[in-house]
């Protein structure tokens, strides 16, 4: 048991205490036996490592995607939602684009695919973009800038939260092709905005620019466009 601890098997430990400690070893085969230890083991390790991309990710809401609510009349397509689920969209490296007016749950539901993606192992970034932007300029002026990109770029998936909500200035546009160059293809981002991804470019304002983002963002990407006269806020603060 000593060495146990000492090699951090907490959960192999904890389950072979509580079998010695009880009658269920006389029920199990060795085989049994070394497969319960062996799960409990891994069930430990894969919880542990959960529970640290979810704190790295520091996400918005504690959403999880089994409490999206489609019952909800606001365009949500569950057959859309379902295979999203399977992550498959991480690996391909594909990046999700979820618009919609206030209130409609989009934050919820890039948090729900982020959480959904830490469970599958994935490291997961949250970012509200006004924040991201304010803070790489500060970055910038220190000299971190390169490794707090860095950091980004390292990112399975990053979720970038209220896009549009502030105009750009020239540094941060150029922050932002950067961001999405060094992602492209590479890995997969999330973007939540009140802007209909047709006004995006309008957005940006400089059309080179614009071009050069929208070309490495849009095209190929999922698309959830919400619809909604009532807010779901209400409803997931309750959950």
């Amino acid at each position: 048991m000593q060495k146990l601890d000492e090699m951090k098997f907490t959960g192999f430990a904890r389950a072979y205490r509580e079998v010695t400690e009880t009658s269920f070893n006389k029920e199990f085969t060795t085989d049994e036996l070394i497969a319960h230890l062996v799960q409990a083991e891994w069930d430990d390790r894969y919880n542990r490592k959960l529970q640290r991309l979810i704190t790295n990710a520091r996400f918005r809401y504690q959403a999880s995607f089994e409490e999206i609510d489609f019952s909800a009349r606001r365009n949500l397509d569950k057959n859309q939602m379902l295979r999203l689920s399977s992550c498959d969209w991480i690996i391909k490296h594909q990046d999700i684009l979820i618009t919609g007016a206030t209130g409609s749950g989009k934050s919820w539901i890039a948090s729900a695919l982020g959480h959904h993606g830490c469970q599958h192992g994935y490291k997961v970034l949250y970012k509200n973009c006004i924040k991201l932007f304010d803070e790489l300029k500060i970055a910038k002026a220190d000299g971190s800038y390169y490794k707090e990109m860095s950091k980004i770029e390292k990112m399975d998936l990053l979720v970038l939260d209220d896009f549009g909500l502030k105009p750009l200035d020239g540094s941060q546009k150029l922050m932002l092709l950067e961001l999405f160059e060094d992602r492209h293809g590479k890995m997969s981002t999330i973007i939540a905005s009140q802007l209909p991804v047709i006004q995006w470019h309008a957005f940006i304002k400089e059309d080179t620019l614009a071009d050069a983002i929208l070309d490495r963002v849009v095209h190929g990407s999922h698309r959830i466009e919400l619809k909604t006269e009532v807010s779901m806020r209400e409803t997931y603060k309750n959950v």
